[in-house]
């Protein structure tokens, strides 16, 4: 099986731990001289960098969440001078605000580094063509694989996402050996080789490395049997640096956490107490290796497990769970993080009631959001064509905030469900 650093993803566990220590004394170091948010929190913690003497006493450190983010946006947790940066990339926000996610040189080489170890991982060679269906742009999933696929010394294909038929063609074309693509539009992109009579056989692909958005095993397989190729899953998110964080290798047993700069804890959502390896809790990484923005303790907010036996493969690199859910409401739809209290602004912003209710489906393989609307009892005396002109509204409104199409329907007051306790405001119908 290929390895593209095995000096590093097959070390050994004191090699890595020594590693990790190293750079982690270093972060917290220059955090605190640099970001005064970090300074503060460690100062509140009664600690100071010279506390911290390996991984061993990460523990110690205060957590990181995203509204810290958002509460220094945009630049306010960047430890560098602005000459320094060359890049920034955004996701969305809680309430509207993206949060932003600056980059040095050495740190879009760290995050090509662990895009080439998922290609490689998923048994891509400086021989292939990568064919790269994620979006480009703010959004960190295309250039994120672009990158890893030219570090690894392979041909990038940046095709970008939509015009699918486009797509299928250049798959014959231009001869693509791996597709990168969120697995919704995988399968969407199967679906269509199928529908335009074309064989999956006759295409050179062999392989898929599909992320963004949760998936199943039985969506795996049917992406598999779709385009006849092997499905790997990618995990990444843009806090941390995007798509690399961790990879499946060809055994797909878990996905190896490039944990040489993105140190991996488990923790207990609820007291924040860290979880041994094999037990269910909330995913947290600390950032030891990036120079721009160097997270402490950030809690992703995903549910898995960590496992730090080696791998049949060869690699040693602590592996993840496919997360299991959530311990916040974030909802991933096609790859895009959505909150409910992000519908809940919208609505606020324009004078709506804030009664509603978020449903999503998958449809023909791709997520569907809808969301449904109470109008108050002046809105209800309207016209057919008024509450129609106001549902386009909020769905242009949702658009600009969500940066995803919405389905908006306006429901008669008192027509929603309400509850003593804490409001439901998602319905989740998809197979997650």
């Amino acid at each position: 099986m290929p390895v593209y650093q095995p000096d590093i993803e097959c070390a050994s566990r004191d090699y890595l731990n020594a590693v990790e220590s190293a750079r982690l004394v270093k972060m917290i170091t220059t955090a605190y001289k640099r970001v005064p948010f970090y300074r503060k929190k460690i100062d509140e913690a009664g600690l100071l960098p010279s506390d911290i003497h390996s991984i061993d006493d990460i523990k110690k450190l205060p957590f990181t969440v995203k509204d810290d983010l958002r509460d220094n946006y945009p630049y306010g947790l960047i430890a560098v001078e602005p000459c320094e940066l060359v890049r920034v990339h955004a996701s969305s926000g809680t309430t509207g605000k993206q949060t932003v996610v600056g980059y040095t040189a050495k740190d879009i080489d760290i995050w090509a580094q662990c895009a080439a170890r998922a290609i490689s991982g998923a048994g891509g060679t400086n021989n292939d063509f990568i064919h790269i269906s994620y979006g480009y742009g703010l959004f960190t999933g295309g250039l994120g694989l672009h990158y890893g696929a030219e570090k690894l010394g392979a041909t990038a294909i940046p095709v970008s996402s939509g015009n699918t038929k486009r797509q299928v063609e250049i798959l014959q074309d231009f001869g693509s050996d791996f597709l990168c693509c969120t697995p919704s539009y995988a399968m969407f992109i199967g679906e269509t080789v199928r529908d335009m009579g074309i064989d999956p056989k006759t295409l050179k692909l062999r392989g898929g490395i599909f992320g963004a958005e949760p998936w199943t095993d039985n969506m795996r397989r049917e992406i598999e049997r779709l385009l006849d190729i092997q499905a790997y899953d990618i995990y990444g998110l843009s806090e941390i640096t995007g798509p690399g964080v961790s990879y499946e290798c060809e055994c797909k047993n878990g996905l190896h956490i490039c944990e040489d700069y993105f140190y991996p804890e488990v923790i207990d959502p609820d007291t924040g107490e860290c979880l041994p390896d094999g037990e269910f809790g909330e995913l947290v990484f600390t950032c030891i290796g990036k120079e721009a923005l160097p997270l402490i303790r950030y809690r992703t907010r995903d549910i898995c497990a960590l496992n730090r036996q080696p791998c049949e493969c060869g690699r040693t690199f602590v592996r993840m769970t496919k997360p299991h859910g959530r311990s916040d409401d974030m909802l991933i739809i096609r790859g895009v993080n959505v909150f409910p209290s992000q519908v809940e602004h919208v609505l606020l912003e324009l004078n709506m009631d804030p009664n509603y209710l978020i449903i999503v489906n998958r449809i023909n393989n791709l997520d569907v959001m809808e969301v449904r609307v109470e109008m108050n009892t002046a809105m209800f005396s309207d016209t057919v064509r008024d509450i129609e002109n106001t549902e386009k509204r909020i769905a242009g409104a949702l658009q600009s905030t969500l940066n995803i199409n919405a389905r908006v329907r306006l429901m008669e007051p008192g027509s929603l469900p309400r509850s003593e306790g804490k409001a439901k405001r998602v319905i989740d119908n998809r197979e997650l």
